[in-house]
């Protein structure tokens, strides 16, 4: 059974079609640049060098028809006819209050999230806008909708709650919300494994740091809160977003500058952050490298950011009393040392302590590793995410009539010897390059 996901960005897709039956990917890619001009696909088959072809995107649509074409390329598609596909899963940013899980994709479900799009302008129209693409393309097969959301529906009221006129959460759900839902399910699913333990009896702190940035409080295993808030802009300082900030400001430089609501926002969403205090990079190794070379706003950029990471660290590991885990995932968390260095420094009065060789090693994308030394009260975890792998299985669930509340239902990678073949073969000839990192691999207990 072949199953299609599909991430859609505000100017990209992302793609993965994934056989259920052999457990391992047939093909996977992205299309760049939608909508901006200079599209772009590349697309990877199992063992064979990526494809990149260009070809103008103007919208998702035209996106997903150009990933339909490449799937059944005469020279380097999987399929002969789309009709193999047996389902869709789509990644949706934001389900407000009424999904609490994933559901399967039909005219009121389209409804509700495209009424629920004020809440994540920046995010639900590129997600519904790949959904119409595919359900044109594949009509005659199901399609799933997975909510980042759905994951933070745990949250108490006193956490999701802001001291704001309580008929703003009544009229237009001003509450938080968080996000990353689907990342954080997958890496608290995998801790409980290497932890050997119950996965409702453990309390894991979840650092998921790419260009979006959020920490997650789980206790017993459920999300308790998250610094992500009404919309992605609260919490950690992140790529182009600042995070927490005084709101005065906002009004402030608005009045100053004469700026709109919408040139604001804009500010906030795309110009804050990483790039706001360097004045010209997001990627983090970019700032690393310009930070050793001597540029102060990017050594500042990286003390403001570990700072931020470091602070929310502390206020859960008081919100939750007890922890057994800290974890790192996404881009970020996964493959810099450094910044995990800069964010856990000076942590042991909070039984936090790393070994800085096993750190320095843990620079990959295909095992999991445990950085912890060995006095550690906490475990600290680098869990390379696979949010496609948790859109694969709620979708076969569904289509099955087996799928069921994360509290109710037991995913594959939650076995003890569960093994990403493809993550397991890429490790291994990393091995062959640097053999000591084989000896940091967290192991299942």
């Amino acid at each position: 059974m072949l199953i299609l996901t599909l991430n859609c960005g505000s100017s990209s897709v992302k793609y993965l079609l994934y056989d259920w039956k052999r457990k391992r990917p047939v093909a996977r890619g992205m299309v760049e640049r939608v909508t901006i001009g200079g599209s772009y696909i590349v697309h990877e088959i199992t063992n064979l060098k990526p494809i990149t072809i260009n070809r103008e995107c103007g919208d998702h649509r035209t996106a997903i028809t150009l990933i339909m074409e490449m799937l059944q390329h005469p020279d380097f598609g999987v399929i002969k006819d789309i009709n193999e596909i047996a389902a869709v899963g789509h990644r949706v940013v934001h389900g407000g209050e009424r999904f609490t899980c994933s559901t399967r994709i039909d005219d009121e479900v389209l409804r509700v999230i495209q009424a629920t799009s004020f809440l994540a302008p920046l995010h639900n129209p590129p997600n519904i806008a790949g959904i119409e693409g595919a359900l044109e393309a594949l009509s005659e097969v199901p399609h799933v909708a997975v909510f980042d959301t759905a994951w933070h529906q745990t949250i108490p009221e006193c956490a999701y709650i802001y001291a704001l006129p309580y008929e703003w959460y009544q009229k237009y759900g001003v509450r938080r919300y968080g996000f990353h839902g689907t990342s954080l399910l997958y890496v608290a699913k995998r801790a409980a494994v290497l932890l050997g333990r119950d996965p409702f009896e453990i309390n894991l702190i979840s650092c998921h740091i790419g260009n979006g940035v959020s920490v997650n409080a789980v206790r017993n295993g459920l999300s308790v809160d998250t610094s992500m808030g009404f919309t992605p802009l609260e919490g950690l300082v992140m790529g182009t977003r600042p995070g927490d900030h005084d709101v005065a400001i906002d009004f402030f430089i608005m009045e100053k500058e004469n700026l709109s609501g919408k040139e604001m926002d804009d500010i906030l969403n795309k110009k804050s952050g990483i790039l706001g205090i360097t004045g010209k990079f997001t990627d983090r190794r970019d700032v690393l490298k310009a930070a050793a070379g001597g540029d102060s706003r990017c050594k500042l950029a990286l003390e403001v950011e570990a700072y931020r990471l470091k602070k929310y660290i502390g206020a859960y590991c008081a919100a939750l009393g007890r922890v057994d885990a800290l974890i790192f995932t996404a881009g970020v968390g996964e493959l810099s040392a450094d910044i995990r260095r800069l964010v856990l420094e000076d942590l042991a009065g909070l039984s936090i302590k790393i070994d800085p060789a096993k750190n320095n090693l843990a620079r990959s994308r295909n095992a999991e590793f445990d950085i912890s030394a060995p006095d550690s009260g906490i475990r600290v975890f680098i869990i390379p995410t696979d949010e496609e792998m948790v859109f694969v299985e709620d979708t076969v669930a569904i289509l099955e009539g087996r799928y069921d509340l994360h509290t109710k239902f037991t995913y594959s990678f939650q076995a003890k010897d569960y093994v990403n073949k493809i993550r397991h073969s890429a490790f291994e000839e990393e091995v062959k390059q640097k053999p000591e990192v084989a000896g940091i691999v967290a192991k299942v207990n």
